[in-house]
């Protein structure tokens, strides 16, 4: 009986330390992306990143390189998005949460919408064609590829320089001194 005793008394300890020693791991990890510290404040109870997976009633979130699964119940509640197998992968999301047995549970996931850009802003991709046959000096713009520099690297239009979004402000002297200067930005599609 007193070895069954010390049996269990151990497991439990065992048991204690992993759970402990999982959360304060997960304390440790970052809870912001740093493409969402442009618009968003660190906030302990949210994760905002990008979605990893969906898969039984878990949500990867992916945090730069750091990786959190949450858990989804009937309860959580979804902005954004009709099913969580509606979002795509990668798709930039905020997930409030709270924890709950030693897991993360989701309170509620948003999904961030497409921006809008009104239309007397966007160049068509014949004028962008003209333009970029033209070239910067003689069409007189500036265009600017704010993929990350992964991207830029892998190919990109001829003509543009690289200024990746989440480094924006550490390269703004790329930009022309030139107010007349038409700027044209483009990225990897709608966010």
């Amino acid at each position: 009986m007193l070895e069954k005793t010390r049996i269990v008394i151990i497991a439990a300890i065992a048991v204690s330390l992993i759970i402990s020693s999982t959360v304060k791991a997960q304390t440790e990890k970052p809870k912001i992306a740093p493409l969402c510290k442009h618009c968003h404040e660190p906030d302990e109870k949210i994760l905002h990143g990008t979605l990893g997976i969906v898969f039984k009633g878990f949500m990867q979130v992916d945090v730069g390189p750091a990786k959190w699964v949450v858990k989804l119940d009937k309860d959580t509640k979804l902005q954004g998005a009709e099913d969580f197998s509606k979002i795509p992968v990668e798709k930039e999301i905020a997930v409030s949460f709270t924890q709950k047995d030693g897991e993360l549970l989701a309170l509620a996931v948003s999904v961030k919408q497409p921006a809008i850009v009104p239309e007397e802003k966007l160049v068509k991709v014949d004028e962008m064609a003209r333009l970029v046959a033209l070239g910067p000096e003689k069409g007189n713009f500036v265009l600017v590829d704010s993929r990350p520099a992964s991207r830029y690297l892998e190919g990109h239009i001829p003509g543009a320089i690289s200024i990746p979004d989440p480094e924006f402000e550490k390269h703004v002297d790329k930009l022309p001194k030139d107010m007349n200067k038409l700027l044209i930005f483009y990225c990897a599609g709608v966010t």
